[in-house]
This record gives C-alpha cells, sequence and structure tokens, in this order.
C-alpha cells in the first residue's frame, strides 16, 4: 500500500481483498476532461456548416430542374402552336395537312409574345412538313448567392410536334 499511483503504469496491490492482483489505474482523467472543453462544439459546427452546404445544393438544383422542366413545356406549347399552322392541302390522295417554317416560326412567336415570359424563340420550323420543331432558351439564375452567376446559366429546350388529319 505504500507505492505511488502513476498515470498509465500497472501496479500490484499488496494487502486487501485484491491480494496479488494487477490493477489498471487511471489517474489525471479530470485532467484530460478539461482539455477535451470546445471540442464538441466545434464537431457540432463543422456538421451544421456541412448541413447548410447539402441544403443549399439541394435547393439550388431543385430550382435548376423546375426553371428547366418549366422551358420543356414552353417548348411543347410553342411545337404544338405552330403544328396548328398548317394549311389544307387537298389533292387526289385526299386532303392532308403541310406545315411551312413560316406557319410554325410564326405561330410559335405569337404564344411565346402573349405569355409573361423571358424565353426567348431560337428556332421554329418543319423537319418533314408534317412535324413542328420550336426551340426556345432562357437563363437560370441561382437562388442564392447570384452574384456568384451574375450572367447565369444558359438553358434550352426543343419541343416537337406532328399534325395529323383524321
Amino acid at each position: 500500500m505504500g507505492k505511488r499511483m502513476t498515470a498509465g503504469k500497472r501496479m500490484t496491490v499488496r494487502g486487501g481483498t485484491t491480494a496479488g492482483k494487477t490493477m489498471a489505474v487511471r489517474v489525471g482523467a479530470g485532467k484530460r476532461a478539461a482539455d477535451d472543453e470546445g471540442s464538441v462544439l466545434l464537431l457540432a459546427l463543422g456538421y451544421a456548416l456541412l448541413a447548410l452546404a447539402v441544403i443549399f445544393v439541394c435547393v439550388c438544383a431543385t430550382d435548376l430542374y423546375i426553371t428547366q422542366k418549366r422551358l420543356d413545356s414552353l417548348a411543347d406549347s410553342a411545337a404544338l402552336a405552330g403544328a396548328d399552322g398548317f394549311t389544307l392541302s387537298i389533292d387526289e390522295a385526299g386532303p392532308h395537312a403541310d406545315l411551312t417554317d413560316d406557319g410554325v416560326h410564326e405561330q410559335a412567336e405569337a404564344l411565346l409574345a402573349a405569355l409573361p415570359t423571358e424565353a426567348t424563340l431560337v428556332s421554329a420550323g418543319t423537319p418533314d412538313g408534317v412535324s413542328a420543331r420550336v426551340v426556345v432558351a432562357g437563363t437560370w439564375h441561382p437562388p442564392l448567392l447570384s452574384r456568384f452567376v451574375p450572367d447565369g446559366v444558359p438553358l434550352e429546350a426543343t419541343g416537337t410536334s406532328r399534325t395529323a388529319l383524321q
């Protein structure tokens, strides 16, 4: 019992109920707890910063996805309107609808002018005389910290529609 305990050393205890047994004794546990003070706060702040970064990325990705879907919908609507710009022709095979590039462009342009949108008409035409293909473009600006992307991100969408008589 006359031995002094030191941190991290093993000692043999003589006498008492633990005679002849080796015991590990930790000395200075209170000193280590004082050194760890504030570590959990720093870790929690790091995780909070990481969570905010993930939320920021998710918000921006969702807004980009919604903007692209709106542009896709606008291109589809303009193509549908362009497919309505057909001229009716009758020949020996019967009546059929013919599309022209000018008719598709005129109808798509009229639709875009009637809607409150910042999208622009890139091209509108008919590749085969039966289908109307319209390309519209727009710009996406991030909802958070858009000053880092002042010009925005250019987006483009293509819509195709066919005309048919039944």
